[in-house]
């Protein structure tokens, strides 16, 4: 979770070497996901700080705003205090993450994915290192390990707990022993 400015700072470095992005500032027609992750982490700045006063307030209910905005105008939910640094998403639309969720550094995802939950309650715990295909749904209570793939269009609805290996398919099982280290752009060292 991101606490302070240096937290905030490095959140968004590892988030900018995920993406792939070498430039020091977003382009100002495009970028959209870069600069969707730039305010998803401020928000998560402000929302996570103690004390502050008034100017605290004002500058929650501003990245409040933009977040919302931005997660309409992407068709993105990506609620906050949910990913570790290192968030890469591959495209807009279509991107739903339950706010139970739980996942690690260094997520690859792309469009069309679902983490939701089961009765509302329970969602899943991804590790670091792991890599969403095209459409795939994460449902309910599982946990899936590190350094894993879940192919396009899978549904998982058990744990996946070997670490490193590809699972795909209605429902989800392991189909090979390859890991997510292709998809993975940028690890921190951690």
């Amino acid at each position: 979770m991101i606490h302070t400015k240096a937290d905030l700072k490095e959140y968004m470095l590892q988030d900018k070497v995920q993406l792939g992005i070498n430039r020091r500032f977003p382009k100002p027609f495009s970028d959209r996901i870069w600069r969707y992750e730039i305010v998803l982490r401020k928000y998560e700045y402000w929302l996570n700080k103690k004390g502050g006063g008034p100017h605290t307030k004002i500058m929650k209910l501003f990245y409040h705003f933009l977040y919302n905005r931005y997660s309409a105008k992407l068709g993105i939910s990506i609620p906050p205090n949910t990913c570790g640094k290192g968030l890469s998403i591959a495209h807009a639309c279509c991107i739903f993450i339950n706010s139970a969720a739980e996942i690690g550094d260094n997520l690859r995802i792309h469009e069309g994915v679902t983490i939701g939950a089961s009765g509302g309650k329970e969602a899943a715990k991804i590790g670091d290192c792991v890599f969403l295909g095209t459409g795939c749904k994460i449902i309910g209570d599982v946990r899936i390990a590190s350094h894993c793939a879940v192919g396009a269009n899978a549904v998982v609805v058990k744990d996946v707990l070997e670490e490193g290996i590809t699972v795909a398919g209605v429902p989800a099982k392991k189909i090979s022993d390859h890991n997510s280290d292709r998809f993975i752009f940028g690890r921190s060292n951690n």
